[in-house]
């Protein structure tokens, strides 16, 4: 066995499609097609509908002005993944201050209702403790 023999066999026996042939004439390119929007449920015309719609979230350290407290009595997963990106945002944007603050309405909100768990109220915590460290020593 010689070299070229190698070549032609094993990992680097890669076929290629020719980039000529269309979708259309091509079995295995038009099942791949079908299952992809089987799989996403949403047709081409319905995904270049919601491209040509979309607009970018930008986030600006005012997440926190979209929390109302008090919490309800039962706070959902998302409620509390808001909570801890609005007080993550006040302490990236160095608003310390403001983020020890609604830190603290949080955990004060939370206080022997017992809303939110643990772990949630030792993030809280942690960054009310960073936001008041930040104030200090600037």
């Amino acid at each position: 066995m010689n070299g070229d023999d190698d070549l032609d066999a094993g990992l680097l026996g890669i076929e290629l499609s020719d980039s000529d042939t269309e979708a259309g004439d091509d079995p295995i390119a038009t099942k791949k097609a079908s299952s992809r929007e089987a799989r996403t449920g949403q047709s081409e015309a319905e995904f270049q509908e919601v491209k040509r719609t979309y607009h970018v979230k930008v986030e600006n350290g005012e997440i926190w002005k979209t929390v109302r407290l008090p919490l309800g009595p039962q706070v959902s997963k998302p409620e509390v993944q808001t909570l801890l990106h609005a007080v993550e945002e006040l302490y990236f944007f160095r608003r310390f201050s403001e983020g020890a603050q609604f830190a603290r309405s949080v955990i004060d909100d939370d206080r022997g209702a017992g809303k939110l768990d643990e772990d949630t109220l030792k993030i809280l915590l942690y960054y009310e403790k960073k936001c008041r460290d930040k104030i200090e020593n600037s």
